[in-house]
Parts: C-alpha cells; sequence; structure tokens
C-alpha cells in the first residue's frame, strides 16, 4: 500500500502520522509512506545561480527540521519511510504528488466545523480533493484511535460510487486491523420515489405501517444486494444496517456513535468547493469527527 502523508509539523499533520503510527498490522505488509512537505516560494524570480542555490538549501533544510520527528515516529512504528520536499500551493502540489505516484491513500489532518463550502475542510485540503481522484483519509479533532482492529463503516446506496468504497476497502482492509469489522451503511429519508409511485398505482391506497416496513425493506436489500456480495466473495464478514433519516446527517451520527472510520465514495472534480464533494459527502464531512475515507470517481 502506498499512503502520502502531507506534514506541515501542524497539529493536524501531526493527528494523521499518529493515525498511521498506529495501525501497527500495516508494517508486516511492507507499506511505502511518503512525507510531504509543500513550502510557500520565499522569491517569485531568484536570477542568480548562486542565490538558487542557497535558497534550495534553506528549503531543505527547514523541511528536514519539519520532517525529522514525523519520520523519528514512523520509524519507531516500524514503517519505511521516504520524505521530500517541494515548492509552491501546498494542495496543487500534493495532488500531482499523489497522481504521479499513483499513491492509494493520502493521510491529512484537516479541519471541519461548518457546512459553508469555503469553511468546510480548510483550503489545502479543498484543493487536494478538487485536483485528483486518489482516496483521501481526513482526520478531525480528537484523539486517535490505538485500536490494532478498527470498526469500519462503508456507506452505500446501491450506486457505483458505493460499490467503488467496497472495494477500496476490502483491496486494503490490511489498514483497519486483523480483527476489523466492517458494516454496510445504507441511509434514506423516505421511501425511494418509485415505490411510492408503485403504490399510487394501487388500488388499495392505505399506506398501512406493514407495506411502508416492507417497501423499505425491499429498498435496503436492493441497495446492498451488490455489495454484500463483495464481501461474501472476498470472504469478509459484514453487518447490513439500515439507518432511517436524511443520508448526512444520519450517516455522521452513526458514525460518531459507533465507527472508528467512515468509508464512502463521492463524485469526482469540480471547479467550485461546494462542487468538489456529493452533497451527501459534504453532510457527512461537515459534521461528523469521525475520520473519513472518501473515495473519489471522475
Amino acid at each position: 500500500m502506498k499512503i502520502l502523508l502531507p506534514y506541515d509539523g501542524s497539529r493536524h499533520a501531526r493527528r494523521a502520522v499518529a493515525f498511521i503510527a498506529a495501525r501497527s498490522p500495516l508494517a508486516g505488509r511492507d507499506p511505502t509512506i511518503w512525507l510531504l512537505n509543500v513550502q510557500p516560494p520565499l522569491l517569485t524570480e531568484i536570477p542568480l545561480a548562486s542565490t538558487r542555490k542557497r535558497v534550495g538549501e534553506l528549503y531543505a533544510r527547514r523541511a528536514d527540521g519539519v520532517l525529522r520527528p514525523a519520520r523519528t515516529i514512523l520509524r519507531r512504528a516500524g514503517l519505511e519511510v521516504h520524505g521530500t520536499h517541494l515548492v509552491g500551493v501546498p494542495g496543487l502540489r500534493i495532488a500531482r504528488v499523489a497522481r504521479n505516484k499513483a499513491v492509494d491513500l493520502i493521510v491529512m489532518g484537516s479541519h471541519g466545523r461548518t457546512a459553508a463550502a469555503g469553511m468546510l475542510l480548510g483550503s489545502v485540503a479543498s484543493t487536494v480533493l478538487a485536483h485528483c481522484d486518489n482516496p483521501v483519509l481526513l482526520l478531525r479533532e480528537g484523539e486517535v484511535r490505538q485500536a490494532e482492529s478498527l470498526r469500519v463503516g462503508v456507506a452505500v446506496d446501491g450506486g457505483s460510487y458505493g460499490e467503488a468504497a467496497v472495494r477500496w476497502a476490502l483491496a486494503h482492509r490490511d489498514l483497519f486491523g486483523p480483527q476489523a469489522q466492517f458494516e454496510l451503511l445504507h441511509a434514506v429519508r423516505d421511501l425511494p420515489i418509485q415505490a411510492r409511485t408503485l403504490l399510487a398505482n394501487l388500488a388499495d391506497m392505505s399506506f398501512t405501517p406493514e407495506k411502508v416496513r416492507a417497501l423499505r425493506r425491499q429498498a435496503f436489500e436492493r441497495a446492498v444486494k451488490s455489495s454484500l456480495r463483495l464481501f461474501g466473495a472476498a470472504g469478509v464478514p459484514v453487518q447490513p444496517i439500515d439507518l432511517v433519516g436524511e443520508a448526512g446527517e444520519e450517516l455522521a451520527a452513526y458514525a460518531r456513535r459507533n465507527l472508528d472510520v467512515l468509508v464512502m465514495g463521492s463524485h469526482g472534480q469540480g471547479l467550485f468547493k461546494a462542487a468538489v464533494l456529493g452533497s451527501v459527502a459534504t453532510r457527512v464531512a461537515a459534521r461528523c469527527a469521525t475520520p473519513l475515507v472518501l473515495i473519489r470517481q471522475a
């Protein structure tokens, strides 16, 4: 597994390093960990070669000072670490490195205190999400889970985004530990419109509680069917969970109460921050302090 850890020494970045260092099962799988420090340019133009050399040495010294503590923590955890630094706009540089190295996961600390588009994830995380399709794990405020095996929820709705999240979680389940517990989460506010249309065409127009429950159950079973098949083919036990209510709110609330990690799919790049994530992923990201893995699709 190839993991990219952008690191600037901030508390958010330290949280990301602590999370990976706590994933002891990874050490036995020889993952590749890339620590990346991105620094803003000191000068827009450096005409003299001698000056460029001195400035380059200054960048390197700064990067080494920033990365050294993180490198030490990860190596003590038994992980092989490569460190590098670049100069430029952090989000754009991180996205480019992730694409070029085809990393399996970008791990970033980020705030998430409001649903407003400009304040949702912080500028660096928003830029990364807008410019690459690599999976991203966002870590918020709070303690890093130290358990060897984690409780993982994968949000599905019967569509391709949910299946992409399931496939990624299964392919990289070593990240979650040898005894990880998986749950398939499906949330819906109301009866699917297809079910309501069907009822409207029936002679009997009464919406009895039994009918509502039966229709909800059918919709739930359809939504999780293909994902259950994927877990079964991988030989990994999974517990389907049916949540009732607005999807973003319910997924975030359930994750806060019950999960160590939430994995969900989302559409790909957008020109505006509000368009970078789908509406459900946006609400989850704004409301949930649980570590969130976003699996991107173009």
